[in-house]
């Protein structure tokens, strides 16, 4: 349980990029309200492919992205670029000890599905965990959140349900030296 909710809050860094980069010149897109499906897939881990839902709106994503995003005080690098096709993301961050070098390409839109393919390095990192891994996220566009559910809602693989406005009850799940 310990090890997927630190891979799930390693990915929500990486989704924070998506719907809006607050500390950043360039205001990334919101995405459409409503359920959004995100398949993960990691490499270069132990950490199984994950499914999961998330009702969002708005507020919900630009919430998530400052909760979430590594702030100008563990990051000497964030850099975000328009292309072509999307965006591109580049950044050096330190947490807990550990420098994490990460690039990630962003394409799609953000009204019916986009993609994330990004890579990282890091150095520091407690022995078994994995140096260099790469992360794929598909994420589309479902519809409505259903009737029982509420923007920020998450639903986990093996259907655990949290909400991620509720950042305190999260937060206190994560080893000590995680905890900003």
């Amino acid at each position: 349980m310990t090890r997927q909710l630190l891979s799930f809050v390693s990915s929500l860094g990486l989704l924070a990029l998506v719907p809006c980069a607050g500390a950043l010149a360039l205001e990334l897109p919101v995405r459409k309200a409503g359920l959004w499906e995100m398949k993960m897939v990691r490499t270069g881990g132990s950490t199984p492919d994950m499914t999961m839902q998330h009702c969002t709106d708005a507020s919900t994503d630009k919430q998530m992205s400052t909760s979430f995003s590594p702030g100008r005080e563990t990051c000497s690098k964030q850099d975000i670029q328009k292309t072509a096709t999307g965006y591109v993301s580049d950044s050096v961050c330190s947490v807990a000890g550990m420098t994490i070098t990460s690039h990630a390409d962003i394409t799609g839109d953000f009204n019916s599905a986009y993609t994330v393919k990004s890579t990282s390095r890091t150095e520091g990192a407690p022995s078994g965990m994995p140096r260099d891994s790469a992360t794929t996220i598909e994420a589309k566009w479902l519809g409505a959140c259903k009737a029982d559910q509420k923007p920020g809602d998450i639903v986990m693989p093996g259907g655990m349900k949290m909400n991620i406005l509720e950042l305190d009850k999260l937060k206190s799940m994560l080893p000590k030296g995680m905890q900003k």
